[in-house]
C-alpha cells in the first residue's frame, strides 16, 4: 500500500521541521558562564555588534498598494536558517517607520529550515491565517513580504514555502496557492 506523494512530502517536511528545531536547540551555547565574569561581558557585547547586518525588511505602504523596504539592523547568526529566523521575528514585530505591518499581530514562527537546494521553509501558526484581512492584494503583500524579506538579504535562499502550523496549506486567504516555493517579486516593491 503507498502513500499519495502529497501525504509522503506533508510527513518528510514535518521531519524535517522537527529536525530542524532540535539542531538550533542543541546549537545555543551555554553563555552563563561567560556572563559571570564581568571582564568578559564586554566581549560579548562587542561580539554581539559584530554579528549585525543591515537588512531590508519589506512592510506595506499607506495605501497597500506596494511594499516598501525598511532599514534594520539585526543579528545575522551562523547560518541562514538563524539568520532568516530573525528577520521573520523583526517581520513579525512590525514596522517603526509609519509603515503598515503585513503579518497578523500574534503570529509565531514555529521553525524555519533551508534546504540544501535554497528553498527556504517557513513553519507559521494558524494565526497568519486565522487572523489575516484578507483579499487577494492582502495576501499577496503578507506573502511577498516574507518571501522578498528573505530572498534579498540572505544570499543562499533563493525560494520559500509557507507552511502553517507545520503542514502545508492550499492558501493563505483564499487567492494565492501556497503549494509550492515562491522567488522573489520587484514589481511588488517601491
Amino acid at each position: 500500500m503507498s502513500m499519495p506523494k502529497s501525504h509522503l512530502f506533508f510527513a518528510v517536511s514535518k521531519i524535517m521541521v522537527v529536525c530542524t528545531f532540535c539542531m538550533f536547540i542543541l546549537s545555543i551555547p551555554d553563555m552563563s558562564s561567560a556572563l559571570d565574569h564581568s571582564g568578559q561581558n564586554s566581549k560579548i557585547n562587542a561580539a554581539q555588534h559584530a554579528d549585525k547586518a543591515i537588512v531590508q525588511l519589506y512592510f506595506y505602504d499607506k495605501e497597500n498598494s506596494f511594499l516598501i523596504a525598511e532599514e534594520r539592523k539585526l543579528s545575522h547568526g551562523t547560518n541562514p536558517a538563524q539568520f532568516g529566523q530573525t528577520i521573520i521575528a523583526a517581520l513579525i514585530q512590525g514596522p517603526t517607520e509609519g509603515l503598515m505591518r503585513t503579518i497578523p499581530a500574534g503570529t509565531k514562527l514555529l521553525a524555519l529550515f533551508v534546504d540544501p537546494d535554497g528553498t527556504a521553509y517557513v513553519d507559521l501558526t494558524a494565526t497568519l491565517r486565522d487572523a489575516h484581512p484578507g483579499g487577494i492584494q492582502s495576501e499577496q503583500m503578507t506573502i511577498f513580504s516574507i518571501v522578498n524579506s528573505l530572498i534579498l538579504n540572505i544570499p543562499e535562499i533563493n525560494a520559500v514555502k509557507i507552511l502553517i502550523d507545520g503542514r502545508e496549506s492550499m492558501t493563505l486567504a483564499g487567492h494565492i496557492d501556497l503549494r509550492f516555493p515562491f522567488k522573489a517579486n520587484m514589481l511588488l516593491i517601491r
